[in-house]
């Protein structure tokens, strides 16, 4: 169970989150800084950024769960996203940098024109929103199993209001230097985890031979064909989702084109290696604590989200439970920035810049930029206390299905026309709003008129519940991205060409969307600072860690996992110090 070292850890931690998002605050000088850093970040921040963004503690609640309940299948979604990125690094992350934009939703307006600068920014604000509410309800269930004093209500808004303060202070800056330390401690604190799970269960063989699933693909399943499509849609949908032009926000704080290929290379390498890890612990959890509910301290709709939780609790060594606590709040809090920083920006600089102030100075937008993210912040709390009272009402529904089923009815379409209008040219501009709402009006169509009764009576057999919640996934992921398509390049029928002004500006898109955003473009003022801050930011918990290894009476096993945490930390900052040094040198030659 959770210790006093492990109070002393997670406070600490806090501080450090707060006195960093103090320390960046000086690099905000306008909008630009402020949403995307100014485009002035190294990729390992980017690649850092992006990883994080795509990932949360859902992956240790939802989709933990799913590990637990039907084996080693989850991996396919973590697979999948590896590949997305894999095709981001090939064609999509420098495309998006060379927009050139502070937000997503100004390269959609040069592409697509205004109106559906306007359709996308307010589908997407409230997407952005449930997404990350989806994400704050499942660490707040993470918090309230380590702390058992605690309501979860009370969790959701605790650690929402922590994660709405450090976003709102230090903006995109903040965000991203936070996110790099944090992604390098989530990946080894979990890395031990699943160490310390395999040593409990006889290593990956024994536990392989003990699941007790019924198979490779899992549990209740008649019709094998039907989970096979359900995984090839995961790779389908998981594809589209992370190469929409709605995520260009991912790279265009990258200072080139270069800088915005490798991230995308990061975050892929990080999601295949990661897919291989972070699930261990709720497969061992499955032969260790087959009624996991017994082991529970906070009372929750589904006991098997909470499995990697409780594989923690039984068996991390002595201070690192609170480390774990402190990555899943680092994994929550790099999410909800897609509901808070990227999306404000969406509100100023697409809405109340454009429309209701077009002659706002650059103090009236940064403002109006932190008073949208403080709303925004409240509305996700809000978003997630609700998630739970409805899963509270309904036990079947866990936030696995919840999130799957969202992306496939809502993300896909939406994302399916703003990746097509980057390789074909002559659509009108409505191809684009119109594309996503005759996608959303299939998925509507498919769940209240050809829902899983319908299949089975075509089939003459009846579905288990979840090859019912497999189809419909697959069926909603398959019907969006291919009438989406279709009707995409329907649209091209009806094009006549564009106006003189919009002709000008899509042909200055285009000529932007493939030159490359060259090194020289950008300033190297802050290239030394912000090597310099995370480098000691590393050094400082490297040291941190080693300090624990000393002072916490362990075992040898419990002071060898603080020392490898440590050590990595240690080495990395110092690179980052050195990194600092050369920085400096070639700033100061060019002047």
């Amino acid at each position: 169970m959770i210790t006093t070292t492990d109070y002393l850890v997670i406070a600490l931690y806090f501080a450090f989150l707060v006195g960093v998002g103090a320390i960046f605050r000086k690099f905000l000088a306008n909008t630009s800084d402020y949403f995307r850093g100014g485009g002035k970040m190294f990729w390992w921040m980017t690649g850092s950024s992006a990883f994080m963004t795509q990932f949360s503690a859902w992956t240790f609640i939802g989709a933990a769960s799913k590990a637990y309940d039907d084996g080693m299948i989850i991996m396919t979604i973590f697979m999948a996203n590896a590949l997305g990125f894999l095709v981001n690094y090939i064609w999509i992350a420098p495309m998006l940098r060379q927009t050139r934009v502070v937000t997503a939703m100004q390269a959609i307006r040069r592409r697509l024109g205004p109106g559906n600068e306007q359709f996308y920014t307010w589908l997407q604000i409230p997407i952005g929103l449930v997404y990350a509410s989806i994400w704050l309800n499942a660490v707040g269930k993470f918090f309230a199993q380590a702390f058992p004093q605690f309501e979860l209500t009370w969790t959701i808004i605790g650690v929402g209001s922590v994660v709405l303060a450090i976003s709102v202070v230090g903006g995109a800056w903040a965000v991203s230097a936070t996110d790099f330390i944090q992604l390098v401690l989530l990946m080894l604190i979990t890395v031990v985890t699943a160490v310390f799970a395999l040593s409990a269960v006889g290593g990956p063989v024994e536990m392989v031979q003990q699941l007790p699933h019924e198979s490779l693909l899992g549990n209740n399943i008649s019709l094998p064909a039907l989970t096979w499509i359900w995984i090839a849609m995961v790779f389908v949908k998981q594809i589209v989702s992370t190469n929409s032009m709605t995520n260009a926000n991912r790279y265009l704080n990258a200072r080139d084109s270069k800088h915005a290929k490798r991230a995308a290379g990061l975050a892929g390498i990080l999601f295949l290696f990661g897919s291989m890890i972070w699930f261990i612990p709720p497969l061992a959890a499955s032969v260790l604590y087959p009624d996991i509910a017994a082991h529970l301290t906070a009372e929750v709709s589904r006991p098997s989200e909470l499995s990697y939780v409780v594989v923690a609790q039984n068996l991390l060594p002595t201070g690192m439970l609170g480390l774990l606590i402190v990555g899943m709040f680092a994994a929550t809090m790099s999410s909800m920035d897609s509901g808070l920083n990227k999306n404000a920006g969406f509100f100023v600089m697409n809405f109340y810049h454009p429309v209701l102030r077009k002659k706002a100075s650059e103090r009236e937008l940064f403002i109006a930029g932190i008073i949208t993210s403080v709303l925004m912040g409240v509305s996700i709390i809000g978003i997630a206390l609700f998630l739970e009272v409805l899963a509270s009402r309904n036990a079947e529904v866990g936030l696995f299905e919840i999130m799957l089923n969202f992306g496939a009815m809502v993300a896909v379409p939406v994302a399916v026309p703003i990746i097509l209008c980057l390789f074909v040219k002559r659509v009108p501009d409505w191809a684009g709003w119109s594309c996503a709402i005759v996608g959303v009006g299939v998925a509507l169509l498919l769940r209240f008129a050809i829902g899983a009764e319908w299949l089975e009576g075509v089939l003459g057999a009846d579905l288990t519940s979840r090859e019912e919640a497999d189809y419909l996934y697959s069926a909603s992921v398959f019907l969006n991205v291919g009438l989406a398509t279709l009707w995409f390049f329907g649209t091209k029928l009806f094009y006549r060409g564009y106006s003189a002004k919009r002709k000008e500006e899509v042909e200055a898109f285009w000529k932007d969307l493939h030159r490359p955003v060259a090194n020289e473009e950008m300033s190297n003022e802050l290239d030394g600072p912000q090597c310099r801050i995370i480098g000691w930011m590393a050094s400082i918990f490297g040291g941190f860690m080693l300090l624990l290894m000393i002072v916490i009476p362990n075992s040898l096993a419990g002071r060898g996992a603080f020392l490898f945490c440590g050590l990595v930390l240690g080495v990395i900052g110092l690179a980052l110090l050195r990194g600092a040094r050369r920085a400096d040198a070639r700033a100061k030659a060019q002047h």
